[in-house]
């Protein structure tokens, strides 16, 4: 199995990617620690591992608040007695208008979201590692390249910010036997995404493939780069989006 006995912490893990990552690490043999907000939906995919004959514990919180990402990786200790890698996943879209209609507080939920977050989890989780691992940030395509979409200013800002996070992470702890990377997803059937077949079908006619992916799809390709497989991939932007990136450059 890919990930036979290695203990992951899963961000966002009670719906969309981050549900569909933890049930497939599990399945792949990691010990699986889960966190997002939602209380009952995260109890539900931790409780289907476990009844499946997977390890997995769970603990609710908020990823922009600092002392939680200490939390999730003192319950991985705990619980399992080491952290192998992390998926942070959890994300955030917010309002999507122009810059100049756009408030303070909405600017910077999104930048506390999808940035501060990643900060806060590096810095916990790094210590942790004691004998290398493998960290992995979603970003999205919306954050590479010129590939930004009108409206998501403030979510290709923070994901962008990611991607330089990344690459000094890779620098500073490569020596250390710990790989960061970042999965940059393209639109992807989530709640984030929405429900509206029409903003669907918007979406899939801007990839090349003229669909959207599968949260299990994008959860597969986490699971590589947490891997072994993946063992000399570090400091890079991986881009699992169907091809949207190329189209809007």
């Amino acid at each position: 199995m890919e990930l036979q006995d290695k203990t992951i912490i899963i961000t966002g893990a009670s719906s969309g990617i981050g549900a569909a990552a933890a049930l497939l690490f599990a399945k792949e043999g990691a010990k699986v620690v889960l966190g997002a907000r939602r209380s009952q939906e995260l109890a539900q995919i931790a409780g289907q591992i476990n009844q499946s004959n997977g390890s997995a514990v769970h603990l609710v919180g908020d990823v922009t608040e600092e002392g939680y990402a200490q939390a999730l990786v003192d319950l991985a200790v705990s619980e399992f007695g080491a952290l192998d890698g992390a998926f942070n996943n959890a994300g955030y879209v917010g309002d999507m208008v122009p810059v100049n209609e756009m408030d303070s507080v909405n600017w910077q939920k999104v930048i506390s979201t999808n940035l501060d977050a990643g900060f806060y989890a590096a810095k916990a989780q790094i210590p942790a590692m004691k004998t290398g691992g493998a960290i992995l940030f979603t970003s999205s395509f919306v954050g590479y390249s010129n590939a930004g979409l009108p409206g998501m200013a403030a979510y290709a800002a923070a994901k962008s910010g990611l991607l330089g996070l990344v690459q000094s992470l890779a620098n500073d702890h490569g020596p250390d036997g710990i790989r960061v990377n970042a999965l940059l997803p393209g639109g992807t059937k989530t709640a984030m995404a929405g429900d509206d077949p029409e903003g669907h079908a918007f979406i899939a006619g801007l990839h090349p493939l003229k669909r959207m992916a599968d949260p299990k799809e994008i959860a597969a390709t986490a699971m590589f780069l947490l891997s072994d497989r993946a063992s000399f991939v570090t400091g890079a932007p991986i881009l699992a989006d169907g091809g949207v990136s190329a189209h809007l450059a």
